[in-house]
């Protein structure tokens, strides 16, 4: 029987703490857009592909944003490990700023935006009229959304995570109980589901705020204006910024491009891999949740200067996010076929997407690296190492696709994906072997 050492029993549970509410929230938000995307297939695989290319066109616009998540994760959790309370408010304080400005930067140009993502996404004459319908119905929840990144971020760092278990349950049960109304019961289509997501979206601000304001009022005599709008301490916080923007950017072009491809294979090409994307979804949340709890734990001990503990907290990283992975593996094997019918009852989709199956068992055993690699560098607030491992693989994922030829079959766009997820651990790996905790 393995004997565990006091500071691992304590990290372990410190981890296993975190993380499981974190993945209990994190499977939460695919089950939503399992739900949408179930409530179309019963419609049609132009319904299905239309939510689908518009729920992917937000995708890109918020993962884009996920600075202001991953980044006050970073800041907070060592802030708070080095017990400075000004530090923490501080921070949720110039994240809620960002937030608000980039929000106004959304609505106001919300017309060249939308008419330049559907270009870039290759939105076919027959389901733009739907896209065009999600998307200017959607377009009004992003300064809730955006906000919502930063008190996620703020929960996490200060190393809770059921208050974020908490709104995301309660968001997303709001948002699929209002979506299957709007569809099923009031025939929106569409135009439900959107809706469904802007109201919840905004219910769970207010919840957050709530939060917040019940758990944390003694912090707010702490928060000081002058340091708010002092440039100097803004320098750090918009570098940090900046590189994880830029790291986001990549990773999303990548599934931007994913889907646009997609789109130019045909309808029923587009419709199979929307609804194999949920799959990949609900794995990556799931393991995200160890992730998540790694950027919490690696940023608190990086505060207190302690790397015995971050070298526990790797270590145990890695094991916990890999049994994720194995039981995502294997749930896929057994139960695929089962889960597909969960997304549609179109048999022409169902066949054509059993084919592509064996993906879904390798995508978690190969990628959950990468995952865990994004947590530990989060929690460092290592972004220029962590921007450069993602745009060269990002070189390496387009590189790898046009070696498919003229017309890469759906199988060499799914290899591709898989290239990119292996090089991106295999980067950060090298880079931490040769830096360690020095990372920048």
């Amino acid at each position: 029987m393995i004997s565990l050492s006091a500071p691992t029993k304590r990290i372990n549970k410190e981890m296993l703490a975190l993380a499981f509410p974190n993945i209990i929230s994190n499977i939460s938000i695919p089950l939503l857009s399992t739900v949408d995307t179930a409530l179309m297939g019963r419609l049609s695989d132009l319904h299905i592909g239309a939510v689908g290319l518009a729920a992917m066109i937000f995708n890109f616009f918020y993962w884009n944003f996920g600075f202001l998540r991953m980044a006050t994760t970073g800041f907070t959790a060592q802030f708070y490990g080095k017990a400075d309370r000004a530090g923490q408010i501080m921070q949720f304080a110039r994240g809620i700023l960002m937030a608000v400005i980039l929000a106004l930067f959304f609505l106001i140009l919300q017309q060249p935006l939308g008419n330049a993502a559907f270009h870039l996404m290759n939105v076919g004459d027959d389901i733009l009229p739907l896209v065009r319908e999600y998307f200017f119905i959607r377009i009004w929840d992003v300064p809730a959304t955006l906000a919502l990144m930063v008190i996620m971020g703020w929960f996490f760092g200060m190393q809770n995570a059921i208050a974020p278990l908490i709104i995301t349950i309660m968001v997303n049960v709001v948002n699929i109980s209002l979506s299957y109304y709007f569809v099923a019961v009031l025939q929106w289509d569409v135009a439900g589901v959107a809706y469904g997501t802007v109201i919840a979206q905004y219910f769970g601000v207010l919840l957050a705020l709530s939060i917040l304001v019940f758990k944390y009022k003694h912090l707010f005599p702490m928060f000081q204006s002058k340091l708010l709008l002092s440039f100097r301490n803004w320098g750090h916080f918009f570098r940090v910024n900046s590189d994880i923007f830029l790291r986001t950017l990549a990773l999303t072009l990548v599934f931007a491009f994913f889907y646009s491809v997609s789109a130019d294979m045909g309808p029923m090409v587009l419709a199979v891999n929307v609804i194999l994307m949920q799959f990949v979804n609900w794995m990556s949340y799931g393991i995200d949740g160890f992730a998540y709890a790694t950027e919490s734990l690696v940023g608190k001990y990086k505060g207190k200067e302690s790397e015995s503990d971050l070298n526990i907290t790797l270590n145990l990283a890695f094991i916990w996010a890999g049994f994720m992975a194995v039981l995502c593996a294997l749930g896929y094997f057994i139960f695929g076929v089962d889960l597909l019918r969960i997304f549609t009852d179109v048999d022409e989709v169902l066949q054509a997407a059993v084919p592509y199956l064996f993906w879904m068992v390798i995508i978690p055993l190969a990628g959950f690296w990468s995952y865990v690699w994004d947590g530990i560098y989060i929690g460092l607030t290592a972004s220029k190492s962590m921007r450069n491992a993602m745009i060269l693989s990002f070189l390496l994922f387009f590189g790898i696709f046009y070696l498919g030829g003229d017309s890469p079959s759906n199988n060499w766009l799914w290899a591709s994906l898989i290239t990119f997820l292996v090089a991106r651990a295999i980067m950060q790996w090298l880079w931490f072997r040769k830096y360690r905790y020095q990372l920048k």
